[in-house]
């Protein structure tokens, strides 16, 4: 697989280097390039108690991108999900501790905990103050004896840092890690594997599932399960977190896991509050990427019930630009249209034909959602027929409340309709059509007229015409043969889509910014879904 990497053996080195060149002075590193590779404040007051974290790198920005006041004070980082030396270990403590101590905060891993116990015994001989944590928040493997440290060990991260920046000792900030350890859960799910730089993809999860209760270094997880989309996904890692969830409010931690778009994080944030646990859920941090495993398409739900002051704790300013504000869950807000642009609706009337021509016309549309989009991914993003089949299922909603008995209004109430729920420029254009139709109609044209009527103003509009490849290839021809009845209407639609597939330069549209290569060989999915319309309306 491609990635943005010079060498494996480089690349943590490199991007540490990058991270700190561009942290605007707050953070240096030690010298001792490679083995060595400790991120530390250039702020630091060495009276205050220093938290020192890390671990294997691949989980950016944990840890070195949450160095910084009210966080880390140094992050310790080995190499892509290899824990770092004791040396290195050592040297972080060394660089940051004063006589208020140090606290180590380590994920339950096997590598971790050996070398930053024995780092903590060594710099204890040098007659330095360290207390260690252990973090065990996940919860996928219940009858795994030492349960695995994962995005949780950030509650600790944040409510120790904003201790430490406050001045308390080192007692009652390990007492308060401890407590904030003893309460956190958390799970994740993926419908991918990781990439690690250097080594092949294993491809274990099959196309439909997803897995849940994966680990943050790509280890496989409980189980692999349907996935469905995006509730049911939540709903899962939900009942999973249910029974170790504690009393009174929570705070949940929304982690991406690396390659999951904010998009869909912003969907899952939605199906967090209302999935079964979201009752309990009173502040949330993300949804973000704050523990990440490379490139990996999943998500993590970390869950801590809290006190007060760790509400004040989650809440203090932090440097780090990585980390996300503490955010209040809150019901959905509204607020009026302004004036004018409310939706006047019309006046329902019944019709049955038009009725069921118009069903039967979103039925088309929606038939052939996947090989639309498949034929526009060819040349484009691959919603085309996304697009028409949305549009085709809101207007089926639609149809008992649209005046199908008046032309003219029934016109006018579909260009409305679309332009309401049909995105991009497809939406506008073919709002434009029908509410010039409508016109045309209140004019005294018949249908055929009043249609064509639209095509025009469309061309008009729009700046397409016949040979740009457009949607208005099949369509112009088409009505142009409407008067000879649907059969040639529908074979003068196919021969204009058809014929795009020879154009190899579009004129107008998304596929205008293609080149040829991209173009030769496919009919534009605008003008293949005008002709499967017609296909199927002239097949009866």
């Amino acid at each position: 697989m491609k990635q943005f990497m010079n060498s494996k053996e480089t690349l943590v080195t490199e991007a540490l280097d990058g991270l700190i060149r561009t942290s605007n002075g707050r953070l240096a590193r030690l010298d001792g390039y490679p083995h060595i590779k400790v991120v530390v404040r250039t702020d630091w007051d060495r009276s205050k108690v220093a938290l020192v974290s890390g671990g294997g790198s691949g989980h950016e920005p944990s840890h070195a991108g949450f160095v910084g006041q009210g966080m880390l004070t140094a992050a310790v980082c080995g190499d892509v999900f290899a824990s770092p030396s004791v040396d290195a270990v050592l040297a972080g403590i060394l660089a940051v501790t004063g006589k208020a101590g140090c606290l180590l905060i380590v994920k339950n891993y096997t590598g971790d905990r050996l070398n930053f116990g024995l780092a903590a015994e060594r710099a204890r001989a040098f007659g330095l103050k360290v207390s260690m944590v252990i973090v065990d928040d996940d919860v996928a493997l219940p009858d795994l004896p030492q349960a695995r440290g994962v995005a949780g060990t950030l509650f600790v991260h944040k409510i120790a840092g904003a201790m430490a920046e406050a001045g308390a000792d080192l007692d009652a900030i390990t007492a308060a890690a401890r407590r904030v350890i003893d309460g956190a859960i958390s799970i994740g799910m993926s419908l991918d594997t990781c990439t690690v730089p250097g080594s092949p993809k294993e491809d274990r999860i099959a196309a439909g599932k997803a897995e849940l209760g994966l680990g943050i270094h790509g280890e496989a997880g409980i189980e692999q399960v349907d996935f469905s989309g995006a509730r049911s996904a939540m709903q899962m890692v939900a009942e999973k977190l249910m029974p170790h969830t504690g009393q009174g409010d929570h705070v949940a931690l929304l982690n991406n896991l690396g390659a999951t778009t904010p998009l869909e994080m912003s969907v899952l944030a939605e199906e967090l509050a209302r999935s079964p646990i979201g009752a309990r859920i009173k502040w949330m941090i993300g949804p973000a990427p704050l523990m990440t495993s490379l490139d990996m398409h999943g998500f993590s739900v970390s869950l801590l019930p809290v006190t007060a002051e760790e509400v004040a704790h989650l809440g203090a300013p932090a440097a780090p630009p990585s980390w996300p504000p503490l955010a209040t869950l809150s019901p959905v807000l509204t607020r009026p249209l302004p004036d004018g642009l409310a939706p006047i609706q019309p006046v329902p009337s019944a019709h049955p034909a038009r009725r069921a021509l118009l069903d039967r016309c979103c039925n088309a549309l929606i038939a052939c959602e996947a090989d639309l989009n498949a034929l526009d991914a060819k040349s484009g993003d691959g919603d085309t027929g996304s697009t028409l089949a949305g549009a085709a299922r809101a207007l089926q909603a639609a149809l008992d409340r649209l005046p199908l008995a008046d032309p003219t209004q029934l016109y006018r109430a579909i260009g409305v309709e679309l332009a309401q729920t049909m995105g991009g420029s497809s939406g506008v254009l073919l709002a434009i059509f029908f509410a010039a139709a409508g016109d045309a109609s209140a004019s005294g044209k018949d249908w055929i007229g009043a249609l064509s009527a639209g095509l025009d103003r469309v061309m008009q509009v729009g700046g397409a015409a016949p040979g740009h490849r457009t949607m208005i290839d099949a369509l112009a021809p088409a009505l142009a043969a409407l008067p000879q009845g649907l059969p040639a209407a529908a074979a003068a639609a196919r021969k204009g889509a058809d014929a795009t597939a020879g154009m190899t330069r579009a004129k107008a549209g998304r596929a205008s910014y293609l080149s040829a290569d991209k173009l030769a060989g496919f009919n534009d999915p605008g003008a293949e879904g005008v002709a499967r319309l017609l296909e199927t309306l002239a097949a009866g």
